[in-house]
Parts: structure tokens; C-alpha cells; sequence
């Protein structure tokens, strides 16, 4: 029989639930993945209280922030197909924000 203590020690066994991938890393891809859920959350939140759909600045904010992580999870990984999923979605969002703050400014 396998005790508490000894999965504990056994990082093999952490890593074997992680798949293999460091625990750091792990960690990091599941930072990514709270960021970009918290941009879907606020996005939900703002738009019940306007009663309509309404994508908020910290909405593309938390987006490109989301990006950027997972970018640096997708490096260490050595996935391309994240690399290059965060590169050209990282660009619509600074895009958006750059958009963004010239309405602002426009208005003014």
C-alpha cells in the first residue's frame, strides 16, 4: 500500500500527473489559463450590469497579459503551435488597445 508521505516525496509521481512536464511549468501554463479566464469573467460581468454585450479595456488587457504568459509557457514547452497561436493573438490585442486608446482620445 502506497502512503501519503511516499507520493509526497516521490516527484515522479507529481510529474506523471502533470505529464511529464515540470511542476514550475505546470504552474505557469495554469497562471496563463486564470488570466484568460478572468478577461472572460469581467467581460460577463460588465455586460450584465450594461444589459448588452460590451468588451471592456481590461478585457484586451488581461488578454494580452494572458498572451504574453502563455507565450512563455509555450517557449519552455518548445511548442510552436503556441508559439505561434500567442504571437499573432498578442498582436490583436495590442491592436485593439492601440484602437481603443485612439477613441479615447478622440473623444477628448
Amino acid at each position: 500500500m502506497v502512503s501519503v508521505s511516499d507520493i509526497t516525496a516521490d516527484t515522479n509521481f507529481w510529474n506523471s500527473l502533470v505529464w511529464g512536464v515540470p511542476m514550475w511549468l505546470f504552474l505557469l501554463g495554469l497562471v496563463a489559463q486564470v488570466i484568460f479566464f478572468g478577461r472572460f469573467f469581467i467581460q460577463w460581468i460588465v455586460s450584465e450590469k450594461a444589459r448588452r454585450s460590451v468588451v471592456p479595456m481590461a478585457f484586451w488587457y488581461l488578454s494580452l497579459a494572458g498572451g504574453v504568459v502563455m507565450f512563455v509557457y509555450g517557449f519552455f514547452r518548445e511548442d510552436l503551435v503556441i508559439l505561434i497561436g500567442q504571437t499573432t493573438g498578442s498582436v490583436a490585442y495590442i491592436r485593439n488597445i492601440y484602437f481603443r486608446k485612439l477613441e479615447a482620445s478622440d473623444v477628448d
